[in-house]
């Protein structure tokens, strides 16, 4: 049984008693329920809920007991938190997109059960795409080897597979053992270890065709180590950070950057002057530098001044572009 199934199960035991029950009482009617788990939700139904729930001191035990003077107290009808809907609705329109396909067919329990669970509170998962818009950005297709990629990194099985590389516009075949997908900015990436280069890579699942999963297995990377290498750095691109850039926003445009989340490591703070100064770890400066491109005059890269040149060149073709 999961945290929402006890909630509703514990306020349906409440809502029906008016003497108070023991926590023994409780763990035993919660089934596989231990009594950190108990009072975890009791927490959570009293404290984020807002249940007039209790603890009877005098007989031990937990009673719902709502103001006489006021309304009735219901459990509401959506609590789940912002991350929590966020999560529904994205995982929702992924499934959509994926269609029929393996990922499909793997995760449609789950959409059920999701289902049954907002069944109570009266709602329909169905009634997302209406309800709540899922905003996509500028996404690739994820391309016709989209399920074979992911067959091999369930399965955990090396993958064999033709890949074109935009940057070097170059064919190689590869074979590597894949560790895990990344849905990106509305694009699909498998983060690898490549033997060939002796090293981690990341792919655009969008640039591989002729994909094969091989009858060999994987070879696994500690989480750890996929964690250090692939998040530390800014963006889709791999590798340790080396490099810190300093970005001045404009005292209008600090009301939104404050409440950006650029990089997991990235701090800030707000300037004598309303400006807004943002610290970001980077290794690679391509994809830094278009997004500080858009951000156009309200952003000023202090430092380094290897990121800052480059900012001003691009500025520079810019503009003689439009001369």
């Amino acid at each position: 049984m999961d945290k929402y199934e006890r909630i509703f199960r514990l306020h349906g035991i409440l809502s029906a008693r008016r003497t108070p029950i023991s926590a023994k009482d409780l763990m035993e009617r919660l089934g596989d329920c231990s009594r950190a788990t108990l009072y975890r939700d009791i927490a959570f139904l009293r404290d984020t809920l807002g249940a007039p729930l209790d603890t009877d001191e005098e007989n031990g035990g937990f009673v719902y007991r709502p103001d006489p003077d006021g309304p009735s107290w219901e459990l509401p009808g959506l609590w789940f938190t912002a991350a929590e809907l966020q999560a529904l609705v994205t995982f929702h329109g992924l499934l959509d997109k994926l269609g029929p396909g393996l990922l499909g067919e793997h995760l449609a329990p789950l959409a059920r059960r999701i289902e049954e669970l907002i069944s109570h509170q009266h709602l329909h998962l169905g009634e997302v795409p209406r309800r709540v818009r899922l905003l996509g950005g500028l996404g690739r297709a994820p391309g016709a080897d989209f399920h074979t990629v992911a067959s091999a990194v369930l399965q955990r099985k090396q993958l064999a597979f033709h890949y074109h590389s935009r940057l070097k516009d170059q064919h190689t075949t590869r074979q590597v053992s894949p560790q895990r997908m990344a849905h990106y900015r509305d694009n699909w990436y498998v983060d690898a270890w490549d033997p060939s280069r002796k090293a981690l890579r990341t792919f655009a699942i969008d640039r591989i065709s002729h994909a094969r999963v091989l009858d060999k297995a994987a070879r696994d990377i500690a989480d750890a180590e996929l964690d250090a290498y692939f998040g530390s750095a800014y963006g889709i691109f791999a590798g340790r950070s080396t490099r810190t850039a300093v970005l001045r926003f404009s005292a209008e445009r600090a009301r939104w950057i404050a409440d950006e989340r650029w990089h997991p490591q990235q701090s800030g703070q707000f300037l004598t002057d309303g400006r807004y100064e943002l610290r970001v770890p980077y290794r690679d400066p391509r994809e830094l530098v278009m997004d500080i491109l858009r951000h156009g005059a309200a952003v000023e890269v202090i430092e380094p001044e290897t990121l800052r040149t480059l900012v001003r060149a691009e500025l520079a073709r810019t503009l003689d572009t439009y001369s």
